[in-house]
């Protein structure tokens, strides 16, 4: 790719870089120019940024940081900043910082009063989000869910009567019990699945959630990074206080004081917690 990149001067500082999801074309050339003049350069995986410098001729030397390593090479990222070097850090795609180690770093130099740089660019996130159809005026990413079934059935539960749209990152091996289980707990709520965001077999699906675990339970395999997406709950209506305590007063005729709550937070989908207290001060 011929393109003109200038070797600037820096200040001191973190750089935060993001980088392509897939199409090495998405990147700015701003991006480009801050790790063409950055002194080092940090990343998940040198075996995949190496690509996008190889791919704009910027030689510049990669050094690792990710989850396995992040202790031991904090420290020499620190002791750089400190000693007046411009430092890149950047993901293996995407922005950095998005579901991966680099907070602890963030927090290491905002303690020691160290500039950081952000540079802005692609984010798997926003990107899926902007074609999935669903409400974009309110939405909350919770990064990969649990791989737990019932530790991801908590999640879920906690989270799906919260009026804005679910972003998660999920693995091909663990799409399909994960839409399983939302077919389960919300089959009529729409979901998008997003894979391989702006690569070549690119594929953003939006269906009722029973239809898209069918969907993708006739497939004989699935590849590819994924952005999943579960609809906003339906809006609520109204209920009293008295209609909420009428009802806790029949279920606790029948039913422990726990199972009580439960089921009447089910029925008017309200926090189970909150539903205790009130069933015990009932009671």
């Amino acid at each position: 790719m011929q393109i003109n990149i200038e070797k600037l001067p820096l200040p001191t500082g973190l750089y935060v870089v993001a980088t392509p999801l897939g199409n090495l074309k998405d990147i700015t050339l701003r991006a480009l120019e801050t790790l063409a003049s950055v002194d080092f350069i940090w990343c998940e995986d040198k075996r995949i940024s190496v690509r996008l410098l190889q791919a704009y001729d910027i030689k510049n030397k990669l050094f690792a940081y990710h989850e396995h390593n992040a202790d031991d090479e904090m420290p020499q990222i620190l002791a750089k900043l400190e000693a007046g070097a411009s430092v890149a850090l950047i993901s293996d795609a995407g922005t950095p910082l998005i579901s991966d180690p680099g907070m602890k770093l963030i927090n290491a130099c905002r303690e020691r009063n160290l500039k950081l740089i952000p540079i802005p660019g692609c984010s798997a996130p926003i990107t899926a989000l902007c074609v999935a159809g669903l409400a974009t005026n309110r939405f909350l990413f919770e990064g990969f869910l649990p791989n737990k079934k019932l530790k991801k059935q908590a999640v879920i539960d906690e989270l799906k009567n919260i009026d804005a749209t679910l972003v998660f990152f999920e693995s091909p091996k663990r799409l399909l019990s994960s839409l399983e289980l939302i077919a389960q707990m919300l089959p009529d709520r729409q979901v998008t699945v997003a894979r391989e965001l702006t690569k070549i077999y690119e594929e953003v699906i939006t269906l009722p959630a029973a239809e898209i675990y069918a969907e993708y339970k006739s497939r004989e395999r699935i590849r590819g990074e994924i952005v999943l997406m579960i609809g906003p709950a339906t809006t609520q209506v109204a209920v009293s206080q008295d209609d909420i305590d009428a009802a806790l007063t029949q279920a606790l005729a029948k039913m422990r004081v726990k199972e009580a709550a439960n089921f009447v937070a089910e029925q008017f989908g309200l926090p189970k917690k909150t539903l205790y207290q009130r069933a015990l001060e009932i009671k």
